[in-house]
């Protein structure tokens, strides 16, 4: 079975950081827009909040939606993953992220490497436990 695993919610929510010369070629933050996991098995939405960022699940695929209902979320579309995200420093973004597999939140940041790849890292216990992954673009910012 697929999981989506804490470090999968938490490499997504981290990758916000966005190098300075992908955040003046793409917008705001160059991270607003449609995401794909890894595996593609969990779309969100990364769009403002306010004068931050959140991110929405869009689509998940079947094998996610079980995960995230058998630790204890019953509605994964939908659901915010990415909570106020903001700079912490030039090229450097951060926030938190929910998990819907452990129902917990942790802290998360991440590189916009091009316009469409997103280098997400995000560690369980500060700076221990971390994972890394590459996240695609699939589309700009939906409503």
């Amino acid at each position: 079975m697929t999981k989506f695993s804490a470090f999968a919610g938490l490499a997504l929510a981290a990758g916000l950081a966005v190098a300075p010369a992908a955040q003046a070629q793409t917008g705001m933050s160059g991270v607003e827009g449609v995401w794909r996991n890894p595996k593609n098995s969990v779309h969100v939405n990364i769009k403002p909040c306010g004068p931050k960022l959140c991110g929405y699940v869009i689509w998940a695929n079947a094998d996610a939606q079980a995960d995230a209902r058998e630790g204890g979320t019953d509605n994964l579309i939908g659901l915010q993953l990415l909570r106020d995200f903001g700079p912490e420093k030039p090229g450097v973004w951060k926030g938190k992220v929910f998990v819907p597999d452990l129902r917990a939140t942790f802290a998360g940041r991440a590189e916009l490497v091009d316009a469409n790849t997103l280098k997400a890292r995000g560690c369980l216990l500060a700076g221990v436990l971390c994972k890394t992954q590459t996240w695609r673009r699939i589309g700009t910012a939906a409503d």
